[in-house]
């Protein structure tokens, strides 16, 4: 039998103890758990960075590898408006990974960790044994942000106003390079960096914290139609956007007539850009920038009463936004 991700999480939550109460005050459901500790609110979360399922290690550089690990889960917990600091890393590799690879691998992580001033507390090792023995590692990441600051996906209401931060698509335009062996262009290269090296708007959702701003937020790390759904599902809402609102990444004209590169399902469907989704109510939106620092932010619809996403066409046409992003059990 076959389930999808979501239901897999909420068959856990069902049988495991995880309800919120005393220091916990968000835990399962959210992008990361966030505890109350003397004035502070410590945000914790963990990621899985798997050979096979995240990247390819024929195809992806190891500096890359390495780099987007602690990425990926820094990501969920700056989401929640709080600041990375220190992180575990548990590793699991064959024999033969243990020298240059391993090595490559490691300067990416120690250039993500410098970049977001995080600091390795500790970990684990062990090695991937058997017949197609394979790379993984498990990320910990605590982060902390003031007492009340920390920002949840379950607090949006209608009327809400729905924002992303960047260029929606970018990273899943890298990977389809990749995985039609075109990488290797000069033309096509600075196209890779988004899928290779993403970057955080951590100074951006510090600010929307400290000002209040937003009533959810979460990071798009499996694309638009499946991220916002979480959001809507979370807070009880459904959901309105616009496709000529979204920020479209640009598609070269050699590349442009392959349906996978259309620049519209990019932006929907495309996963990894971690970028910031966040809603916030209509008395605050006139604080909203259009853009902070080289962070560019743009309003793609609103909060409705319901249920589910709407995409209203160009046109006119209003339709549902099916969730076809990134899923671990989805059929492939």
């Amino acid at each position: 039998m076959r389930i999808l991700e979501d239901e897999l999480i909420e068959r856990i939550r069902r049988r495991i103890p995880s309800s919120e109460g005393g220091a916990l005050r968000l835990g399962i459901g959210h992008d990361a758990a966030l505890i109350h500790a003397q004035g502070w609110d410590w945000v914790v979360t963990c990621d899985q960075f798997l050979e096979g399922a995240h990247f390819l290690a024929d195809k992806h550089p190891p500096q890359s590898v390495g780099y987007k690990a602690l990425i990926r889960a820094a990501s969920d917990v700056v989401a929640m408006a709080a600041r990375p600091r220190f992180f575990l890393l548990s590793l699991a590799l064959p024999a033969e990974r243990t020298g240059a690879w391993l090595n490559q691998m490691l300067s990416g992580m120690a250039r993500a960790s410098k970049s977001l001033g995080l600091r390795l507390a500790g970990g684990d090792t062990a090695r991937s044994a058997g017949d197609g023995a394979r790379i993984a590692l498990n990320v910990m990441v605590l982060g902390e942000a003031r007492r009340g600051d920390g920002i949840g996906r379950a607090g949006a209401r209608p009327d809400d106003g729905i924002y992303v931060t960047g260029i929606l698509g970018r990273a899943q335009l890298g990977l389809e390079l990749i995985l039609r062996e075109m990488s290797g262009q000069r033309s096509y290269r600075k196209l890779l960096a988004p899928h290779y090296y993403p970057t955080l708007s951590l100074d951006f959702a510090l600010w929307l914290g400290r000002h209040y701003l937003p009533s959810a937020m979460m990071d798009i790390s499996d694309g638009l139609s499946t991220d916002l759904r979480r959001l809507c599902r979370a807070s009880g809402v459904g959901a309105r956007i616009y496709a000529d609102q979204l920020p479209l990444v640009a598609v070269p004209g050699s590349l442009q007539g392959i349906p996978e590169l259309d620049p519209l399902t990019l932006a929907l469907h495309g996963g990894e850009d971690y970028g910031l989704l966040f809603t916030a109510p209509m008395r605050r939106v006139s604080r909203i920038p259009n853009i902070f620092g080289r962070t560019r932010i743009t309003r793609i619809g609103e909060i409705v009463r319901g249920s589910g996403v709407k995409i209203v066409a160009a046109g006119g046409k209003v339709s549902s936004l099916i969730p076809s992003g990134w899923d671990h059990f989805a059929k492939r």
